[in-house]
C-alpha cells in the first residue's frame, strides 16, 4: 500500500463515496496524504480537510479538468490551487453548466435510439453532484441496456458512440494556464490513455506543466518504467493515484492500493510547500 493517493473522486462529482466515507477509507489504508480531485469542482475540499484532520492525514486540494485534443481527450489534474480564487471558481462553474447541457443532450439521443431513460433519473443519481457521463452510464446499467459502466461508454456515450455529445472544454494548454493562474501545480492524468502522449507532454512542459501520472491504478512495472523515463526526459514530477470512483468497474483500486513510492509522495508534498496558495481551512 502507498502512503499517498493523489487522484480520487467523491459524490461532489462522479464518485459514489461521500467525503467522510473516502476519509475513513484513507485512514484504514494508512495514508499520510491524499488529494480530492473532483471533476470541475473543489466543493468537497474543505469538508475533506475536516474529515482527514482527526486521522493526521494531509489534504492536497485538487481538481480534474477534461480537455480536448483532436480525436481524444487529455485530463489535467490541479493541486495546491487557491480554491477561493474568484476567476478560477467562475471557470469551474462554467464547466459544470456545460456538463448539465451535455447530459441532457445525451439522454435525448438515447431516447431517440429507443431507450427508456429520463433526465430526471440521471439527476437523481447525481444528487448534489455535477452531472457527468458516469451518471448517465449508471442509468443505462440500472435500466438493463448494458452490464457495466465501461460498456455504456464503449457502446453508447463514449467519444465515438451514437449518443455522445460534446461540451465546452479547454485545450490542455488552457487548463495548465488556468491551474497556474490560481497558484496551482498542473499534472497530466493517466497519460498512457492519450495517443502520442510524449509529444503532447513535451509541448505542455514548455507551457507550465509540472508533472504527470506515472504510478496509476494497477499499471505494471514495465509501463511504469516507460512513463517514468518520459517524466525524467521532460523534467516532470512523477505522481500517482487510484482514480477511485467506487463505481465497481473492473480493475478499480481503492485509495492507497497503488504502486506509488514514498519518495514520489514526499516530492509532491515538497512541491506544494513551494506553491504560493494559502492553506485550506477546514469548514
Amino acid at each position: 500500500m502507498a502512503i499517498g493517493d493523489f487522484h480520487t473522486h467523491s459524490t461532489h462529482s462522479d464518485g459514489k463515496k461521500t467525503v467522510p466515507e473516502l476519509a475513513a477509507m484513507a485512514a484504514r489504508a494508512g495514508l499520510r496524504a491524499m488529494a480530492l480531485t473532483d471533476h470541475d469542482s473543489t466543493a468537497g475540499v474543505r469538508e475533506m480537510a475536516a474529515a482527514l484532520a482527526p486521522h493526521g492525514i494531509r489534504l492536497v486540494p485538487g481538481v480534474e479538468l477534461s480537455t480536448d485534443i483532436p480525436g481524444s481527450e487529455v485530463h489535467v489534474l490541479g493541486y495546491f490551487m487557491n480554491i477561493d480564487d474568484p476567476a478560477f471558481q467562475a471557470e469551474l462553474a462554467r464547466f459544470r453548466e456545460g456538463r448539465l447541457g451535455r447530459g441532457l443532450r445525451m439522454i435525448e439521443k438515447l431516447r431517440a435510439l429507443g431507450m427508456d431513460v429520463s433526465w430526471e433519473r440521471v439527476q437523481e443519481i447525481a444528487g448534489d453532484a455535477s452531472v457527468g457521463r458516469p451518471h448517465v452510464a449508471q442509468h443505462l446499467v440500472e435500466r438493463g441496456y448494458v452490464q457495466s459502466i465501461p460498456e455504456a461508454f464503449d457502446r453508447f456515450i463514449g467519444r465515438n458512440g451514437p449518443a455522445y455529445a460534446e461540451r465546452e472544454k479547454l485545450t490542455p494548454a488552457q487548463a495548465v494556464k488556468l491551474i497556474r493562474s490560481a497558484g496551482g501545480f498542473p499534472v497530466v492524468a493517466h497519460p498512457h490513455y492519450t495517443p502520442d502522449a510524449e509529444a503532447i507532454l513535451a509541448e505542455l512542459a514548455g507551457q507550465g506543466l509540472s508533472g504527470m501520472e506515472v504510478y496509476y491504478k494497477d499499471l505494471g512495472p514495465e509501463k511504469v518504467e516507460e512513463l517514468l523515463a518520459i517524466a525524467q526526459r521532460l523534467k516532470l514530477l512523477p505522481t500517482g493515484g487510484s482514480d477511485y470512483h467506487a463505481l465497481g468497474n473492473p480493475g478499480e483500486r481503492e485509495p492507497g492500493d497503488i504502486p506509488l513510492p514514498d519518495a514520489a509522495v514526499e516530492a509532491l508534498l515538497a512541491a506544494g510547500e513551494a506553491c504560493a496558495c494559502p492553506a485550506v481551512v477546514a469548514s
